[in-house]
């Protein structure tokens, strides 16, 4: 008891009055670190490691998994493994959900949602550990509230957990507003293709390759659609799959057209003309937009920035002239 009592001295002393719920504080949040893996463990099933194989794995291949082999997954991703039941949504919807939109952010990998999932963990408790020590420290130097000190602890940590959402969703705008500047070019060189007389599948590749410079993004979908096309894949699932993946609506649009095109027999350059016609009108009306809101939005600093200063230049000398004046005068 002795000992209890001097440590609570020494933690009053030191940190002030909630020194000691501090420390349990920080005790309860070390035995949370300590035990959150021991329970995340997930011993290695031997038959997920037979299913991986297929029973016909060669001698050069034992002990290689499956995924490694196919497409060169590293390691520290892998180790993400023993934690999917933690860092992935059970639900199905909730999971193809979250891989589409990280599919759409640009991460096609495998444990693309696992790491999502997992830098927003890692992340909360970091900036958690920040905001905590930031409040004792506060707390040692000066009198803070609880309210403050609850503050300082719970907004780093909501802020760090939410950072990995906000980029995948700067991503995903980023990635979308590309694809939008650039599909008006793409269907006017896809045009050009189908009228020198090669068919979409080959009009594709070449338009892949020619605006992978320019627009990287769009030429990795219509990639993505080249390659699902030489598989053997149907050509309406790899359009649908396309619109999909994009969240765009012209091209969701292009892919109706398209798809229409093939069932109704018509010619695809007719359609392809008539369609990238009113793309490029599109991107007009855009720009006019942009350039008619232009002047809205410049009212207000034309507001802040110049009406003071010119009031100023206009009425300073008219205000400092009866100042003087007023100043001169004596009042009986």
């Amino acid at each position: 008891m002795e000992f209890m009592q001097t440590a609570s001295d020494w933690l009053t002393g030191t940190f002030g009055e909630l020194g000691p719920l501090y420390a349990i504080g920080a005790l309860g949040l070390l035995l949370v670190l300590l035990t959150l893996p021991m329970f995340l463990k997930r011993e290695e099933d031997p038959m997920d490691r037979l299913k991986g194989t297929g029973g016909r794995a060669s001698k050069a291949d034992a002990g290689i998994p499956k995924a490694k082999l196919r497409n060169g997954t590293n390691k520290n991703a892998e180790k993400l493994d023993k934690f999917a039941n933690f860092l992935e949504p059970q639900n199905d919807e909730e999971l193809s959900a979250a891989k589409l939109q990280m599919i759409q952010a640009g991460y096609r990998t495998k444990n693309a949602v696992r790491i999502y999932h997992f830098m927003q963990f890692a992340l909360g408790i970091i900036f958690l550990l920040i905001g905590l020590l930031f409040a004792i420290i506060s707390s040692s130097t000066g009198d803070v509230t609880t309210a403050k000190l609850v503050m300082m602890v719970v907004i780093p940590g909501a802020v760090g957990y939410y950072i990995p959402r906000y980029w995948v969703n700067r991503r995903v705008q980023q990635r979308q507003q590309e694809i939008i500047e650039g599909f008006p070019d793409s269907l006017d060189m896809m045009l050009v293709c189908v009228e020198a007389g090669q068919s979409l599948d080959q009009s594709i590749i070449r338009v892949s390759k020619e605006i992978k410079q320019g627009y990287p993004a769009l030429a990795e979908e219509y990639e993505m659609v080249a390659h699902q096309m030489k598989a053997g894949k149907d050509r309406t699932n790899v359009l649908k799959d396309m619109a999909e993946r994009c969240g765009v609506p012209d091209i969701a649009s292009f892919v109706t057209v398209m798809i229409q095109s093939a069932q109704f027999g018509t010619s695809i350059a007719d359609a392809l003309r008539v369609f990238s016609d009113e793309m490029r009108d599109k991107r007009v009306m855009r720009a006019e937009e942009k350039a008619n809101v232009l002047p809205t939005k410049l009212t207000l600093g034309t507001m802040m920035f110049t009406v003071p200063p010119l009031m100023i230049i206009l009425i300073g000398p008219s205000v400092y002239q009866i100042y003087e004046t007023l100043s001169n005068v004596t009042f009986f």
